[in-house]
């Protein structure tokens, strides 16, 4: 079996090795998305084609839908043409149960690709004619946080952004620059209203988007490339609700790609592109999803919440981030990911077999977390962890390391624990000193930075930018250690940049320091020290 759209005509050899196919008439979608286009979505990943794709196909199969998705990548060019052109736009999702069953669907709601790429004159004209549709309803993104920057390290605007502030906005190079020049289009060419939704990880995506279009508004405006209209127009025309994404889609697993061929499909084969980007024609995820959007469109809202996607208002989907990055996920997988790479271990589902492991997230969610959360009322918090904790993380088919989660520690700590520290602190029933399963966690990390796992043999450290500090910190405590390590400690526990607050002043910074003595005893005192405090 070849993913093309002649292939699916053999309906019944798909159907009999278990894929669902479109349910649909594809022609007469291609043909309604490029008269009347709805919905562009830039970011052709992985994220992308399992889950907003998806959910796209699902309407369509009720017949809810009549147009499908227009799909444009602005980064890597090289995703259109290998990853969707050559499939005529189709792609596998492969979902991995947790009860180890697999789902295969064939993808069939994109109804076009496209370059965002003023120098591929025909993808261009084509995305100018998209945003001058007046039917065009919604623009999405999946292209990181990092796409929404204009900005270097230093705070000085990226070349290619400073050199579009000062052109023509059809001739712009940067990601945003495009993306704002084809809103300068629609705007000249009827003012129709128009929302611009994030469905990227971060926190207030919606506003990073709205910065970065608005920013270009005003700079054309300042330097006399547009009409003073237009930043009006970008400001009160065009929405930037904020939403929660969740929904794990990793590398394919050799497993899942010999499951694939021994159901008789053969585009299996994955390309690095030129600039390493991974792309395969099919893609694997996990089955839970979750994406949450501020109810705030402009031009008329397409309806996905009966496809499961949830509109609340901006208040809901703040409090439905918090819950998920400050208490019941980004903490559990960050405390795993530590203590993973410690006790050797290479897949986080392996973890979630670890009895004392298991006590440790279960501590740190259940009973130090959920005390301060706040119910954002659409999504029931205990009921998210304990899906997290009983069907999530122990996914066998998920191919989640340690290693890959614990990528930029540094980083992520002040939001996944920091904010739950001040609420205890800021609160009249909870004593931030009676923590102890939080500051178990950064004393697994500082003992992580010496990179010796329980065994006493040396392991390579996860990306961070704050490693070559804090491996500079660490080199004085040598393993088996337990005495005189609170000068190199503190410079890293008081740290409010890292942890939020300073651990000292919270009361934490001496019982962290004493759990790191005790994990740093020698071989074995990491599964001592847990099975210390978690039997």
């Amino acid at each position: 079996m070849k993913l093309n759209q002649k292939e699916l005509a053999n309906a019944k050899v798909w159907e009999d090795q278990g894929f669902e196919l479109p349910k649909f008439d594809r022609e007469q979608m291609i043909k309604a998305t490029k008269e009347t286009p709805e919905w562009v979505h830039f970011g052709g990943g992985n994220i992308f084609r399992a889950f907003p794709a998806a959910v796209c196909q699902d309407l369509l199969n009720r017949g809810i839908l009549k147009t499908g998705i227009i799909v444009a990548e602005g980064y890597d060019y090289e995703i259109i043409e290998k990853s969707y052109k050559n499939f005529d736009d189709l792609c596998v999702l492969v979902t991995l149960k947790a009860d180890g069953s697999l789902e295969k669907k064939v993808i069939g709601s994109i109804a076009e690709s496209l370059c965002v790429d003023t120098q591929n004159k025909a993808d261009w004209a084509r995305l100018t004619e998209i945003f001058n549709s007046p039917s065009l309803k919604m623009a999405s993104f999946t292209i990181t946080e990092k796409g929404y920057s204009l900005v270097n390290a230093k705070g000085e605007f990226l070349g290619d952004v400073a050199a579009d502030f000062e052109k023509a906005p059809e001739t712009a190079s940067s990601y945003i620059g495009k993306l704002a020049a084809l809103c300068y289009s629609r705007f000249k060419n009827g003012k129709t209203p128009l929302t611009l939704v994030s469905m990227d990880n971060c926190s207030h995506n919606g506003t990073k988007l709205q910065e970065a279009v608005v920013a270009f508004a005003e700079k054309w405006v300042e330097n006399k490339v547009v009409e003073p209209e237009f930043l009006t127009y970008a400001t009160e025309s065009i929405s930037y609700p904020w939403s929660m994404i969740d929904k794990i889609t990793p590398r394919p697993a050799d497993s899942v790609i010999e499951m694939l061929k021994e159901a008789g499909f053969e585009d299996t084969d994955s390309v690095i592109t030129s600039k390493n980007t991974y792309v395969a024609p099919f893609v694997n995820a996990e089955e839970s999803q979750y994406l949450v959007i501020e109810d705030r469109f402009l031009n008329g809202r397409l309806p996905l919440d009966q496809g499961g996607i949830l509109y609340t208002d901006k208040e809901t989907v703040d409090k439905v981030e918090k819950m998920k990055v400050c208490t019941c996920l980004n903490p559990l997988h960050t405390a795993l990911a530590i203590y993973g790479c410690l006790l050797s271990y290479e897949k986080i589902s392996d973890e979630m077999n670890d009895k004392e492991l298991v006590a440790l997230v279960e501590k740190v969610g259940y009973k130090e977390g959920l005390p301060v959360v706040v119910n954002p009322g659409i999504i029931n918090p205990k009921d998210f962890i304990d899906e997290v904790l009983q069907v999530r993380l122990p996914n066998p088919f998920m191919p989640d390391t340690p290693q890959r989660i614990a990528c930029d520690t540094s980083q992520k700590v002040g939001i996944r624990f920091g904010e739950t520290i001040k609420a205890y602190i800021a609160s009249d029933e909870l004593n931030v000193a009676d923590l102890q399963f939080i500051p178990l966690v950064f004393a697994g990390w500082c003992r992580y930075l010496m990179a010796i796992d329980d065994n006493g043999n040396a392991f390579e450290l996860s990306p961070d930018p704050l490693l070559p500090s804090l491996t500079e910190i660490m080199k004085d405590i040598k393993f088996g250690q337990t005495e005189g390590v609170h000068a190199a400690l503190e410079k890293i526990l008081s740290n409010k940049a890292v942890f939020g607050v300073d651990l000292y002043e919270a009361g934490l910074g001496e019982k962290v320091e004493a759990m790191f003595a005790e994990l740093n005893q020698g071989v074995g005192a990491i599964r001592n020290t847990l099975k210390k405090y978690l039997a």
